[in-house]
């Protein structure tokens, strides 16, 4: 049986009333006040846990909209990039009833704890994760919006702060980190399952610390650079201190074709050494809000840029190999990086649970259809019809890898990486997938080279390869949207993804069996009757697909008509830069308090 930090969070409902000009100062208690709460640790563990705020399954979808995973459905890049985004547009993030009610938990609970009768390292401990909690809230709205008011209490009706203007990045930085660094030295080492301790304190500490030192280092309409090196310091100091104490390790039991994916599909992560901070669930006690979303023709499907940044198994970019570009399924995955294996699904893998794709189970032969790239997810899809075990599927959070990747990065963009560095960061993780390590003189890769044109000095090379293992690592779990914008490589995502390649009408295997499962026909023919459809030499009947270019009354699209790669968005717009690396006030808040300025063109 798992063990359960038990959220409390219904007896303390947020008594907010839906103002827009009072949004920080409504105390969050209904039968609960100051009066009669805070007096004991028992009170105080109760509120902290009524803070948890940790992401679901969306982690595993959070990519769409990047250039690791396309959508048919919209996202607010998308929106922005094909429209005309103004503040009266773009309004998702400044709510005040539902987007500042964390701040306004945080702040009443730090007003108002210090009465409680505890010892002096209790009530620390107490604060500290509550800092945490702000230092986390904030930064989320500093990536955001880059100047934001500063709040650090709870506020009256007459507090003139009400209609303050917005603190400057470097400001509300600064008391970020101030919380951060209270939290990481504060905070206990908690054994019990599913807690915040000083462990998942430091991931995020290290995580904010790398965001917020190479944002400030490639944004010089920041004008932060010198300030960049403080905090990528404090990444590679809290990570280290992370990978010397914090008694993780990496998953592994010696199979680099599974150890991986078994991460994102596991019901029991309990007693993984990797993971530093898990969402446990367990079926009808707290169902795991699992779904199968993220495969088959749904909104999110990944691409082939992303399939082309995987290592061919010995090592070499696949991208180095002739005609990369026009390689069909079958070939794409052969000697590849496991972990390709056990994020896509690739020729001969087997579909059970099939509740959501019109091909049904079997071997998968992948169901084609407009603006989808023909590429499916397996990373966080639970191949298993039970739904006891769908329901009990936890979610790792916060991995020791991500720790490990930070380490490394921190370090290159620092320039004192070291062998050494790489070799217990990057090539632990190499180790676990079986493959081979990385040095500090990597052969220069033009793809990531055209990817990264901002990265300079003597380590850009090993700088880049260390980007591709991150996104690798890190694929389809959500991370790749803000690793674009710190990285201020926001044009990538104007690129179109693209799906399969076929060369052109006719027949496919792609199973990998040799023998051909579909066929493609002009969209000026006719898809023939059940009865008269080609059987192949296994006596199955062949799938038939009428190929167009986009716009066309086709099954799906081709690049180039009856050929090309499969198009999923043909036009992606425009990321305008700096602009779309932030988000504005929306106006309805300006109106309400013109000391709100826009920034950056908005």
């Amino acid at each position: 049986m798992k063990k359960y930090i038990v959220l409390l969070a219904a007896t303390l409902l947020l008594g907010v009333q839906s103002c827009n000009d009072d949004f920080l100062e409504r105390a969050p208690e209904t039968e609960i006040s100051k009066e009669n709460f805070f007096n004991t640790a028992e009170d105080l563990e109760i509120y902290i846990n009524s803070l948890y705020d940790f992401e679901g399954f969306d982690i595993y979808i959070d990519d769409r909209s990047t250039d690791n995973a396309a959508t048919t459905g919209m996202t607010e890049i998308k929106n922005m990039m094909l429209g005309s985004p103004s503040p009266a547009t773009v309004l998702d993030g400044w709510n005040p009833i539902t987007d500042w009610a964390q701040l306004r938990k945080v702040n009443y609970f730090l007003d108002n704890f210090g009465k409680a009768q505890v010892d002096d390292a209790t009530k620390n401990n107490y604060e500290g994760l509550a800092r945490f909690f702000r230092a986390k809230f904030y930064m989320e709205k500093v990536k955001r919006y880059s100047d934001v008011p500063w709040y650090d209490r709870t506020l009256t009706s007459t507090d003139p702060d009400l209609y303050k203007a917005r603190d400057p990045r470097a400001t509300v930085v600064d008391h970020i980190f101030e919380d951060y660094a209270f939290a990481w030295e504060h905070v206990k080492d908690d054994p019990r399952l599913g807690t915040v301790d000083k462990w998942v304190v430091g991931a995020y500490y290290a995580r904010h610390a790398l965001h917020e030192g190479t944002y400030r280092k490639y944004h010089d309409e920041l004008s932060l650079q010198g300030t960049a090196d403080k905090y990528l310091q404090i990444a590679s100091d809290v990570a280290k201190e992370i990978m010397a104490n914090g008694g993780f390790s990496l998953y592994s039991t010696g199979n680099p074709m599974e150890d991986y994916g078994k991460l994102f599909v596991s019901t029991d992560l309990s007693g993984n050494p990797e993971v530093i901070f898990s969402r446990f669930t367990q079926n009808d006690l707290l169902n795991s809000g699992w779904g199968p979303w993220m495969f088959g023709n749904y909104e999110s499907n990944p691409g082939k840029n992303l399939l082309q940044t995987y290592l061919m198994t010995d090592g070499t970019p696949y991208t180095n190999q002739a005609n990369y570009e026009t390689k069909q399924f079958v070939e794409e995955f052969q000697d590849r990086d496991p972990r390709l294996y056990q994020t896509y699904a690739y020729p001969g893998w087997e579909l059970i649970n099939s509740s959501t794709y019109a091909q049904g189970p079997g071997i998968y032969v992948q169901q084609l259809t407009k603006n989808f790239s023909g590429y499916h997810q397996t990373k966080g899809f639970v191949n298993d019809t039970d739904v006891t075990v769908q329901n009990s599927v936890d979610i790792p959070v916060l991995r020791f890898a991500e720790v490990l990747l930070t380490y490394a990065e921190a370090n290159a963009e620092l320039g004192v990486l070291t062998q050494g560095d790489l070799d217990v960061s990057i090539n632990a993780l190499r180790d676990r997938a079986g493959m081979p390590h990385l040095t500090m003189t990597p052969t220069p890769d033009p793809v990531l080279q055209a990817q990264y044109p901002n990265v300079s000095g003597g380590m850009a090379d090993v700088l880049r390869e260390i980007r591709r293992e991150r996104r690798v690592e890190l694929a389809l779990e959500g991370f790749r949207f803000d690793d674009l914008m710190r990285w201020h490589a926001g044009k990538l995502i104007e690129n179109e993804l693209e799906g399969l390649y076929f060369p052109g009408l006719g027949k496919y295997d792609l199973t990998g069996d040799g023998v051909e499962d579909i066929i493609l026909i002009s969209d000026s023919e006719s898809i023939p009757a059940e009865d008269d459809k080609e059987e192949n030499s296994l006596g199955v009947k062949l799938i038939y697909y009428r190929v167009g270019p986009d716009g066309s009354d086709a099954s799906f699209y081709l690049s180039n008509g009856t050929s090309g790669t499969c198009v999923t968005d043909p036009d992606r717009g425009e990321f305008a830069e700096p602009k779309y690396y932030y988000r504005p006030v929306p106006q309805s808040e300006v109106v309400l308090n013109p000391n709100l300025k826009q920034i950056f063109g908005w």
